[in-house]
């Protein structure tokens, strides 16, 4: 996290931030506040506290409203005391983290809410923001929702592509279990399908090519592109025997229709891919 907000004050600071230097008297000791200007769950708040850390180890960070929780407009988040200079200088940023990642967890809050009492969770995918990622699932995590991979290295995920270059699912299957076995690496396996024949192919190879540990070869099956009727019938079908994701297309106007449909998870891009920031300011305040 240090080296990404290292990075991220590098582009934001440039050579010095000019317009501060020049206009306020060094030394010049206030205070600024944090405020939430429209309702929504705040996050971020961690990550703006390790921002103005980073611009001055001498400012004073107070928490008001803790990651996670509910804000309405005028709501103060957090005070910062110290260096007038310090402050200004560490206020975009900070904001900028806070603002991104409080409209994800809001917007992951809103879909948890729908999905309450289904049993179904919903899960974030890895339509983010390019160096940003561990910044927008931790903020899914905040809303309530799940992470799904957080990278390619700590799951295998077939997708029809995969099943289309390889030739067919046996075959995309065949080969993960190979892999698996030359790499002695033990990760989670989820299969994309597109109708109830690759399904059923999936979990007939699964089956077949079991782990050396001797559990079946696939985790969970992603039902891609199904209306939530297709998805209540490949429920009907396999329920009870793999764990039932489905994906694409999915949006706060039908995932309740999706859990409803028995699914244990519904994966939704629109977390975080072109989420709308939370509207929180800073502003100065004379010191008491």
């Amino acid at each position: 996290m240090l080296a990404l907000i290292d990075l991220a004050l590098d582009e934001d600071l440039g050579r010095g931030d000019h317009t501060t230097a020049s206009s306020v008297p060094k030394g010049l000791q206030r205070e600024g506040v944090i405020r939430a200007k429209e309702a929504g769950r705040v996050a971020g708040v961690e990550v703006a506290v390790k921002v103005f850390a980073v611009v001055d180890a001498a400012l004073e960070c107070t928490v008001l409203k803790a990651d996670g929780e509910a804000v309405v407009p005028g709501d103060e988040v957090m005070r910062i005391r110290g260096a007038a200079r310090s402050i200004l200088m560490g206020e975009r940023l900070a904001l900028n983290f806070m603002q991104r990642m409080s409209g994800i967890a809001t917007r992951t809050a809103a879909v948890v809410q729908q999905l309450e009492g289904t049993g179904c969770r919903v899960l974030d995918t890895r339509k983010t923001t390019p160096g940003l990622r561990a910044f927008e699932k931790w903020a899914v995590r905040i809303g309530g929702g799940v992470n799904h991979r957080m990278a390619l290295d700590d799951m295998i995920l077939i997708k029809d592509n995969h099943v289309d270059y390889a030739g067919s699912m046996t075959a995309a299957l065949e080969g993960v279990h190979r892999y698996l076995a030359e790499q002695q690496l033990e990760v989670p396996v989820v299969v994309e399908v597109r109708d109830a024949g690759e399904a059923d192919e999936a979990l007939a190879a699964s089956d077949r090519l079991r782990r050396a540990s001797g559990e079946a070869l696939v985790d969970r099956l992603l039902l891609d592109n199904h209306s939530p009727k297709e998805a209540a019938e490949q429920v009907r079908r396999l329920g009870g025997r793999i764990a039932l994701e489905a994906s694409g297309g999915i949006t706060p106007d039908n995932a309740r229709a999706y859990a409803e449909a028995g699914v244990d998870f519904v994966s939704m891009g629109w977390l975080t891919h072109s989420v709308p920031s939370l509207d929180l300011s800073l502003k100065s305040v004379d010191l008491a």
